[in-house]
């Protein structure tokens, strides 16, 4: 998590997973979060949340979600983050992003060659920051396997649910569908 982190980003995708571990703890899987400090963070509208680990005391990852917003424009430049965003896909079997965390993947190199999808304000960010990248405008989510993008915001629940029944079984992402009570009805 970062100071300008889009909130729902981070907390739709949480909801999943905390639902999901919490019910079915025999599945073997828990969450975590974490900041750079171990700190908490102020989200793009102003939500504090706390951090449960530092990137020092976080437990080795199977799965790492990097969420947009409005922090990730500097993340792009920041040779730090994007080096140790390099490090971490070289233990983490699965990285995933939701919103304009793509674009930050993109700026580290980890989406080369690659199908991505990002919020559609910064779809065209994509390509610019790396050509090779197949954009996926109309996707919710592109799972590429080892890394998968959503596509803005409220995106990342649906992602979550499909890392839900990769993991386990489809049946299981419909069970924590239900349980989180997740039935979106289009506008009317």
């Amino acid at each position: 998590m970062f100071d300008q982190m889009e909130e729902l980003d981070a907390v739709g995708p949480w909801e999943v997973f905390a639902w999901w571990t919490g019910h079915f703890p025999g599945d073997g899987w828990a969450v975590t979060t974490f900041s750079a400090d171990g700190g908490p963070v102020i989200c793009e509208k102003t939500l504090v949340i706390q951090a449960h680990h530092s990137i020092a005391t976080v437990p080795p990852l199977d799965v790492f979600l990097h969420p947009g917003g409005d922090g990730t424009r500097a993340m792009l430049d920041d040779p730090v983050h994007l080096q140790w965003l390099r490090e971490q896909r070289q233990h983490v079997p699965l990285m995933t992003s939701v919103c304009t965390g793509s674009t930050v993947f993109a700026a580290a190199g980890l989406l080369h060659d690659r199908p991505a999808t990002t919020n559609r304000t910064a779809l065209g960010q994509l390509t610019r920051l790396d050509e090779t990248i197949t954009v996926k405008p109309s996707h919710q989510y592109v799972d590429d396997g080892d890394i998968i993008t959503a596509a803005g915001i409220s995106a990342g629940i649906d992602m979550a649910l499909h890392i839900v029944g990769r993991l386990t079984t489809p049946e299981r992402a419909r069970q924590v569908r239900d349980g989180i009570e997740y039935h979106p009805d289009p506008p009317r």
